[in-house]
């Protein structure tokens, strides 16, 4: 009983910090967690893991060339002089 309602408190918490999941439904998920936890193996859990890593790493890609796009039209730079002789006319 008093995993379900660290688990709710954590989930409610987590659940602030992203733009999809509301209060009340991070709260369910965490009181479910750790009944899901128990039953599934240890290679399920590893799959898990490296599942949610890989999608993490993957859309944080896509933001990066999103955003990348902007950068290097804003940041134009003209190449170094490599000549020391004036500029002909």
């Amino acid at each position: 009983m008093i995993g379900k309602i660290i688990g709710a408190g954590m989930g409610a918490k987590a659940a602030e910090h992203t733009s999809k999941i509301g209060g009340p439904l991070g709260a369910v998920l965490g009181a479910t967690a750790p009944v899901l936890l128990r039953r599934m193996s240890i290679p399920a859990m590893i799959a898990i893991g490296a599942g949610g890593y890989l999608v993490k790493k993957l859309i944080d890609k896509q933001e990066e060339e999103k955003a990348a796009p902007a950068k290097k039209t804003a940041t134009k730079r003209k190449p170094p002089r490599t000549s020391k002789a004036p500029a002909a006319a």
